[in-house]
């Protein structure tokens, strides 16, 4: 069933209206979040860029990037059920990964904080829970899935090593607009001035090796699931 052309082209209107349904959920934070800054008096320039500095925020908007180039794609060529590009199917993959990561990162640790006063509770749980668990099951149940090479699991890890680096080097040169500190983390758990460079470090670790799994489990099903091509298309 979950390779018949309808259930491929159900899937792909349902992966055009997640899409657009986190865009929504971006816009509608992006908004507090600025309109709370200007009431406030805050640094514009600064909040913009944290706020786009969130790695929600970045697996958010990548995701439905990838979502929405597989929805039209598939409908611009008719709806025929096949396999999808090697470029697509390693971003579906990764952006897959990461945003499994995203849910399960935040509703272990930090679903307990409180919230900021500007946070779009809807918006939250989008970000959160639903744009997370529709990625997890498109693993599962999304049709046209390319059957990858395992090694392609490593490169889902160098965008979230570049973001930690950026994450890390930036934040000690950035007054944190809400509390006037000298520094501004996006996440507690990466934040040394509270728990040291020592929690930073295992928490660090963690969510890379999580990362690293995640996307070998990530290809692994996609290989299970994936259409096997003919020989002369393989490579």
């Amino acid at each position: 069933m979950i390779r018949s052309r309808g259930w491929a082209t159900g899937w792909n209107a349902a992966r055009v209206a997640i899409a657009a349904l986190i865009v929504v959920a971006v816009v509608a934070q992006f908004v507090s979040t600025f309109n709370e800054a200007v009431a406030r008096g805050r640094d514009t320039t600064t909040v913009v860029a944290n706020f786009f500095s969130f790695f929600t925020i970045l697996s958010n908007v990548s995701a439905a990037i990838v979502l929405v180039l597989l929805g039209v794609r598939f409908f611009a060529r008719r709806r025929r059920v096949e396999v999808d590009p090697a470029g697509l199917a390693t971003a579906l993959a990764f952006v897959s990964t990461y945003m499994i990561v995203t849910g399960i990162v935040y509703n272990l640790l930090l679903r307990g904080l409180p919230l900021q006063p500007d946070t779009v509770g809807w918006s939250n749980e989008i970000l959160h829970v639903w744009g997370p668990l529709f990625l997890l099951l498109d693993v599962l149940l999304g049709p046209g899935r390319r059957r990858l090479a395992r090694a392609a699991a490593f490169g889902a890890a160098i965008f979230p090593i570049v973001w930690i680096i950026y994450t890390l080097l930036r934040a000690p040169m950035i007054t944190n607009p809400t509390t006037g500190a000298p520094y501004w983390y996006p996440y507690p758990f990466l934040d040394p001035n509270s728990g040291g460079w020592g929690s930073v470090v295992v928490y660090i670790i963690v969510i890379a090796l999580a990362i690293i799994a995640l996307a070998f489990g990530v290809v692994a099903i996609g290989r299970a699931r994936g259409i096997r091509m003919p020989r002369a298309h393989a490579t």
